[in-house]
């Protein structure tokens, strides 16, 4: 199953989850009898997506990403989340052999099926415009001749700056949206695609979220996929200039778990209606 609400320009929208191993998955999302070995493969046929912790704690070997890219359908992605040893630095500018390691590790062995690279930073990490510019310079264009697309995921108020979503547009990176969770939220669009992490998923619904809750994410990643951005949703920088169709990449994480995949396939029911 794939996510082909689609606008004139195929702009897609994905929707994903964290990762695919979970064991209170197992008679939850995957069937009981599912071998372990084949979770990937359900998986990627009940989602559009999926968000790859593994990549931020280690360097994966170049046989994973083959293994990952042949089990999953055409139109799949995987997000990956970039090394932590680039981002997790005192000076950001110092990052560039973390960076070039990592995009030499195997991940473009995902070719088509490569999504963007997720940069998380620590709660922690200030704003530092000057070392936040040196590190998106760092961030590469292409590789191989591959387009690679850069999202940042920042966890600080300090980013809640203009100058912050000026230079993210500059250099054409995505600002993660933290939708429904304490990290402060800016949903200024800065990129020819849009990465969103929604993180309020709780038991208290069937489907980790409300009706009325999925409708709005359903109804925003819609807005994103036209060009437009939604208008219930707090920005900080100059309104973005109305943009041919995006790709839209959204993930249910964190929140409660074991609910995420039951709110992905909701929105993309909703998506394909």
């Amino acid at each position: 199953m794939t996510t082909r609400k689609q606008t004139a320009r195929t702009a897609r929208i994905h929707v994903g989850i964290g990762g695919w191993t979970f064991e209170p998955w197992r008679g939850t999302f995957y069937p009981e009898d599912l071998v372990q070995k084949r979770e990937l493969e359900y998986a990627s046929r009940a989602l559009t997506s999926i968000e790859v912790n593994g990549t931020f704690y280690g360097a994966q070997k170049p046989a994973s990403f083959i293994k990952w890219r042949d089990e999953t359908p055409d139109g799949f992605v995987f997000s990956l989340k970039a090394p932590r040893y680039a981002t997790n630095r005192r000076v950001l500018a110092e990052a560039g052999d973390t960076i070039e390691r990592f995009f030499a590790s195997g991940v473009l062995e995902l070719k088509d099926k490569l999504g963007p690279i997720n940069w998380q930073f620590a709660p922690t990490k200030k704003f530092d415009p000057e070392d936040f510019e040196r590190f998106l310079e760092l961030l590469p264009a292409k590789v191989e001749g591959r387009e690679i697309r850069h999202a940042v995921e920042v966890r600080h108020e300090s980013f809640c700056d203009p100058a912050f979503v000026a230079l993210a547009r500059k250099y054409r990176v995505a600002v993660v949206i933290a939708g429904d969770s304490k990290y402060p939220q800016i949903a200024d669009v800065t990129a020819p695609f849009v990465y969103a992490r929604i993180m309020g998923t709780t038991e208290k619904h069937a489907k980790g979220y409300s009706k009325a809750a999925l409708d709005r994410w359903a109804e925003r990643a819609k807005a994103w996929a036209a060009g437009g951005s939604p208008d219930d949703l707090q920005t900080f920088g100059e309104p973005a200039a109305k943009a041919v169709p995006r790709d839209v990449f959204l993930y249910v994480i964190s929140g409660h778990k074991v609910l995420n995949p039951a709110a992905g396939m909701a929105l993309i029911e909703r998506l394909n209606t």
